[in-house]
């Protein structure tokens, strides 16, 4: 009996549904990419691979391994077209490309709740009180205009980056927002210092950690949405602000209005948003966010996939680090016949800063360095540049990779897996095609 031949998937359909078969169809068993599967591939992105040869064994072109039909963008009074990641709570991802400014504005600031949206304060914003209690002398309540007053106000570039930051990246797929790099922001923060209210307090000797306290409430309406805190040590850093204005305005209510705290270089979960109250505390705080696996990273690396309840994993602290192309979106055609393609990003390392930025158009095979600038005050990023020339029209994947100042360079994958994925921050691939 005649049978019918099986039509053949197309390579999205079958990184979809069958990634085993499309290794196997790709790449063969001895994983060289040529002959049908290269001129298949080559079909799929729509150009020739000038460096098929270098691409390493199993590796989806980065241009095939996007979501099809586009991100939903977000359409919000005030703030520019961000990726929607999640409606309830909302979240929203800063496209790389809109990362380009040396001080982010407001506008493209990523958005991150994690619980409702509390009614904006109807009030002048200079009476938003704000208290401290716990471990401390005197227990002060100070409205945002007693802080302007009494302390001194200081204005620094400042990044801030939610903890899951990188997070697509890791394989298999973890829990919580699948954000690829833009989960970050480096704007002009003005405020006054956190120590300076602390030491107003009169703080004891058994003050060791903080716990921060908003006005957002959880989903459920049952407490807050998230309250965490840190080591005391990063509490009396010179760059912890209590912030009220961002680039010279009114913070916007999504981002924390009136104010906020923002703790530099640590997971944007400590920049207490809506900003009501800070206790000092002799042990690490309960708060919603602490604890188990939440902002929490392995000791020791543990089985990707598997379950853990975190008992034997450390708070994550200062972010690692990481590059992103702000120049030139994922997935830009060029005109034919472009040959010289200049480069331009940015690279943060959380408390440290980055000593280095390479770049490859051949899949790894051979990098070149960046130009890297110094950052304009300690915990701001910094700006990367480089020019690259291309052999020829075609597909082409333009891979940057960040070291820091320690001499940590970005991994070629996601390491350290965890099951809430924090801390992913494989080098980076934008795609572009040319003629």
């Amino acid at each position: 009996m005649a049978t019918t031949p099986r039509q053949e998937r197309s390579l999205h359909e079958l990184y979809r549904d069958d990634p085993e078969r499309a290794d196997a169809l790709a790449w063969g068993r001895r994983g060289a990419l040529k002959g049908a599967a290269l001129a298949a591939m080559g079909t799929a992105l729509g150009a020739a691979i000038p460096f098929a040869s270098r691409m390493p064994a199993g590796l989806l072109p980065a241009a095939l391994a996007q979501s099809q039909g586009g991100p939903q963008l977000l359409q919000m009074e005030g703030k520019a077209p961000l990726i929607i990641l999640g409606e309830r709570p909302l979240v929203a991802e800063t496209p790389e490309n809109l990362l380009d400014d040396e001080v982010t504005p407001s506008d493209k600031m990523f958005i991150r709740n994690n619980g409702q949206i509390p009614d904006a304060f109807a009030g002048d914003p200079r009476s938003w009180k704000i208290s401290v209690t716990g471990e401390v002398a005197t227990p002060l309540e100070l409205s945002v205009g007693d802080l302007a007053a009494r302390f001194e106000v200081v204005t620094r570039r400042l990044q801030m980056e939610c903890g899951g930051n990188g997070r697509s990246a890791f394989a298999p797929q973890t829990s919580g927002n699948q954000w690829g790099n833009g989960a970050i922001s480096c704007a002009e923060w003005t405020g006054v210092r956190l120590r300076d209210v602390l030491r107003a307090a009169g703080m004891k000797e058994t003050a060791r950690f903080t716990g921060h306290h908003g006005a957002d409430s959880h989903l459920s309406a049952q407490g807050e949405a998230i309250s965490r805190g840190m080591r005391i040590a990063k509490a009396m850093d010179e760059d912890t602000l209590i912030a009220f204005r961002v680039n010279g305005q009114p913070i916007p209510h999504i981002n924390g209005a009136p104010a906020r705290l923002v703790v530099p270089g640590w997971p944007g979960s400590l920049s207490q948003k809506w900003f009501t109250r800070i206790e000092l505390l002799a042990e690490p705080h309960r708060g919603r966010g602490m604890g188990g696996t939440s902002y929490r990273v392995p000791v020791r690396p543990i089985v990707p996939g598997s379950r853990n309840n975190g008992a034997d994993f450390t708070d994550m602290e200062s972010m690692p680090v990481r590059s992103i192309l702000t120049n030139i979106a994922h997935g830009t055609r060029m005109p034919a016949g472009t040959r010289d393609v200049a480069l331009r990003g940015k690279t943060w390392a959380g408390d440290l800063t980055a000593r280095a930025v390479d770049v490859s158009i051949d899949y790894g095979a051979t990098w070149q360095p960046a130009q890297l600038g110094a950052p304009a005050n300690r915990h701001a990023w910094q700006v990367w540049t480089a020019g690259v020339r291309l052999p020829s029209d075609g597909y082409f994947e333009i891979w940057h990779r960040a070291t820091d100042s320690e001499g940590r360079m970005q991994p070629h994958a996601a390491t350290n897996w965890n099951p809430q994925g924090y801390g992913a921050n494989a080098i980076s691939r934008v795609a572009i095609l040319v003629g």
